[in-house]
């Protein structure tokens, strides 16, 4: 598979972390989709069911990531969801893996970390 076909969402409800990641993502061939919060989140997951992976931030207003990662867990076994959040320790890595994401990363993300990850579940880019 190309990966430009790889559909990825972005949850978080700062800009420049929406910009980081388009910096980081859109030359690696990604199609990028934006998200504020956890509710616009789930909208847009049920409108884009061929979303591949979702890196979801955890403290966002409305709904927050574990309650929108939760949420787009029932509807989807498929997509991998990556919780990233600048809160590392044991038990929110507990959490976020109790309400059904894939993977935990510490904030600030690195490229290489977030890529590393990518492409263990996408092996073939």
């Amino acid at each position: 598979m190309n990966k430009k076909k790889y559909k990825i969402l972005i949850v978080d409800d700062e800009k420049t972390a929406h910009q980081l990641y388009k910096l980081m993502l859109k030359p690696e061939g990604y199609e990028l989709l934006h998200a504020e919060n956890g509710l616009e989140a789930v909208e847009m997951f049920s409108k884009h069911s061929d979303i591949n992976l979702i890196l979801m931030d955890i403290k966002m207003p409305i709904m927050d990531g574990y309650q929108a990662s939760e949420r787009i867990r029932k509807n989807s076994k498929k997509v991998i969801i990556i919780a990233q959040t600048a809160y590392a320790m044991v038990k929110d890595k507990e959490k976020a893996f109790a309400v059904g994401c894939n993977e935990h990363l510490a904030k600030p993300i690195q490229k290489t970390d977030l890529v590393k990850i990518i492409k263990k579940y996408y092996p073939n880019e």
